[in-house]
């Protein structure tokens, strides 16, 4: 049997052994997917453990997605990128890291945008971890115009300067972007902000919001936050971060095995356990 796990600091609470499991028995794939505590003095110890167990592969979230790099033997290179790696691939002993946050949210964005977001205008909001691999993972795959809003410039600012990908990319105050909202096709909100237990909070006004644009919103705890909410009543199509957490999830598992697993089926498992509760990976 193939051994196959997550890595993190919280972890008690990881969604991905009930995820990945179930699309291994899906698939006749003999292999078990299992959580790693590891604290943050661990890590070194626990990445050899990797290569001298033989486990497979690996997710890792918070807080080893940056710390995990230097430990590795490769890096992809939009992961690279990105600065944070969250699947582990064990090659005959040589551990390759990947980041498939942002391709997990481009491939669920695709479900209601298609293939044309390259032609879309796009705003985020944030400018964390999640929102670095976003924007990357969208401006290397063409998108044109991405532009970020933040409570403070200087994260922001930083990322986009440092994004090696060509794009046209504005910083704007949160203000700002509430008074130019209607020229957004996309918005995507990648913050904390109206996470349970502050589901009334909302990251911004949407007052200018034009109708027919997406927002995403790539928390999923609650499922439809203030957000999601208020655009719906103003005719935007909206998503939950739970498709970028499947699909991320779902190429992970590509990486490891070579097969892209039903995304329904993980959804569906996802859905049946959240319980109201905030969830690592």
């Amino acid at each position: 049997m193939a051994l196959y796990g997550v890595i993190g600091d919280p972890i008690a609470h990881s969604m991905s052994p009930l995820m990945h499991n179930s699309a291994f028995k899906e698939n006749g794939i003999d292999a078990e997917y299992v959580k790693f505590h590891v604290k943050k003095e661990q890590l070194p110890e626990a990445i050899l453990g990797i290569k001298a167990l033989g486990i497979k592969g690996v997710n890792v979230t918070v807080p080893h997605k940056e710390q995990v790099m230097p430990l590795l033997d490769e890096i992809d290179p939009l992961a690279e990128a990105i600065g944070a790696v969250n699947t582990i691939v064990n090659d005959n002993g040589k551990l390759i890291g990947y980041n498939t946050d942002g391709l997990g949210f481009v491939e669920g964005l695709k479900k209601l945008a298609g293939d044309s977001i390259k032609n879309k205008s796009i705003l985020i909001i944030g400018a964390g971890g999640a929102a670095k691999a976003i924007y990357y993972t969208l401006a290397s795959s063409g998108v044109g115009r991405i532009d970020v809003t933040n409570r403070t410039p200087d994260r922001a600012e930083k990322m986009m300067e440092t994004c090696p990908f060509a794009l046209q990319s504005v910083f704007l105050t949160l203000d700002d972007a509430e008074n130019v909202l209607q020229e957004y096709d996309v918005i995507i909100q990648t913050t904390s902000i109206g996470m349970y237990p502050h589901i009334d909070q909302s990251p911004l006004k949407i007052g200018r919001l034009k109708q027919g644009s997406i927002v995403s919103d790539i928390i999923y705890n609650p499922l439809e936050t203030a957000l999601l909410k208020q655009a719906k009543q103003k005719g935007a199509l909206t998503q939950n971060g739970l498709d970028m957490f499947v699909f991320q999830g779902a190429l992970s598992f590509e990486k490891w095995t070579g097969i892209f697993p039903a995304h329904s089926i993980m959804k569906n498992i996802v859905l049946q356990q959240l319980g109201g509760q905030h969830v690592n990976r």
